[in-house]
């Protein structure tokens, strides 16, 4: 695995942590170092009488172990080891690994064997559960989704006979209206609720936005009234928007499998309440295709499966249905292969796949897209990438990032990746023509 110090920080759980581990990336702050072909660890001395001992499994992550008494993953001694490794190789040694490290490798191997035995031999769910007592629940869940949605319908329509303007009132209520859809069950209609409630008022222009994203809303209520008599793909979308997904189980024993080899173009952490969602953008060399791997943390942003951007990973993935599937699940995998490559792709290509995406499922955002040649700067729109074919693309960009972006372009075009929502551009990479930029990480 090759890796930047770069690639390293994007692994820290917060600032503090890439801070402190910067400040141990030092031989002189381990008694003990050594490395393999898979695996690096050392001892790092702290406030206690023992060293903490610190591991770090190489293949396809990579995974983290310490005995420090940190509740953060990884800690700063784990990131610390790793900036180490890879800013100065030499000054560890190659050899075997210790009994400690030896032993928690071959309990690694063994359960990552048996995940993947689970995975690759799902079987249909709902083997031993009641049919009967399943459908009944189902058809109360879709009573109450039916129940919440009629409102919702009553809800639009009255804002449009009395007009959108009183939507800007700070005293407009979006809370409780969202909290309602959460009472019937449909989660993704509270979402939409409460994007709304973020449009009003934002913007001179938040009366048309408002209302196309109150048509693509009408346009969901509509597909589920009509729900039974959709075809498959698109009562999986529908259900998703919804948030109604399919189980798990489901998708690994239903789904459709893909192995290529994976490059990791983006990664999106974002808080709510204590709940932390990662979005991790995935492109196959192999198919072109794009993956969305979502995971989700309470409390702390501590994911099972690390995922770099700018590295390229065999992996086999599952895909929940759909008109155009994206979201996916991780069946078997990873092994290294390598780093990302920037997608060969037109904007004229994108915007065409863009666009068919749109057309096939409205409700899905974001999209991914990745702009081949685009200067960033800075204008009285804010920032936004100029792009060689003469396009404006306007950027969601904290300021700090901003400058460290423009100054790495140089004024010279860039490959960009990020999440498109229909009005801006969330950046997440640039390349030049390597990656030379990670953002979006919260």
């Amino acid at each position: 695995m090759s890796l930047t110090p770069e690639q390293v920080l994007q692994l820290a759980p917060d600032a503090a942590s890439a801070k402190a581990g910067q400040g141990l990336a030092v031989p002189a702050k381990w008694p003990t170092l050594g490395q393999s072909d898979s695996a690096l660890w050392g001892e790092c001395q702290g406030s206690g009488s023992k060293p903490y001992q610190v591991q770090i499994d190489l293949g396809g992550g990579p995974a983290f172990r310490c005995t420090c008494p940190s509740r953060k993953f990884p800690c700063k001694h784990g990131l610390a080891l790793l900036l180490l490794q890879v800013r100065k190789p030499d000054a560890i040694a190659t050899t075997e690994p210790p009994a400690w490290v030896a032993e928690w490798l071959a309990s690694r191997q063994q359960r990552a064997a048996r995940q993947e035995e689970k995975k690759t031999q799902a079987e249909p769910p709902a083997t031993t559960a009641d049919p009967g007592t399943a459908a009944k629940r189902e058809a109360k869940r879709l009573e109450r989704m039916a129940a919440g949605a009629a409102e919702l319908r009553r809800w639009l329509e009255d804002q449009v006979r009395q007009g959108i303007g009183n939507l800007a009132d700070p005293k407009t209520d979006w809370r409780a209206l969202a909290a309602r859809m959460v009472d019937a069950q449909a989660p993704g209609l509270a979402f939409r609720v409460r994007k709304l409630g973020e449009i009003a008022g934002s913007g001179g222009d938040w009366p048309a936005r408002l209302l196309a994203a109150m048509g693509r809303l009408a346009l969901l209520l509509d597909a589920f009234d009509r729900f039974a008599d959709l075809p498959s793909p698109v009562q999986a979308d529908v259900r998703a928007a919804l948030g109604w997904p399919l189980d798990k189980d489901e998708v690994l024993a239903q789904g459709e499998r893909w192995t290529d080899l994976w490059e990791v173009l983006g990664c999106q952490i974002e808080e709510n309440e204590r709940l932390w969602e990662r979005r991790v953008w995935l492109r196959g060399r192999e198919s072109g295709r794009h993956a969305l791997l979502l995971d989700f943390a309470h409390g702390n942003p501590v994911f099972a499966q690390p995922f770099l951007v700018g590295s390229a990973l065999r992996l086999t993935l599952a895909y929940y249905p759909g008109t155009r599937p994206s979201r996916a699940l991780l069946v078997a995998g990873p092994e290294a292969g390598g780093s990302a490559h920037f997608p060969a792709q037109t904007l004229d290509d994108e915007w065409t796949a863009l666009a068919q995406g749109i057309a096939a499922n409205p409700w899905q955002n974001p999209w991914p897209l990745a702009v081949p040649a685009a200067v960033p700067g800075y204008d009285d729109g804010g920032w936004a990438l100029y792009t060689a074919e003469g396009g404006r693309l306007p950027l969601v960009l904290a300021e700090g990032e901003g400058w460290r972006l423009m100054a790495l372009s140089g004024g010279m075009p860039m490959g960009v990746f990020g999440e498109w929502d229909g009005e801006k551009l969330l950046p997440l990479s640039a390349w030049a023509p390597e990656l030379v930029w990670t953002g979006g990480q919260r």
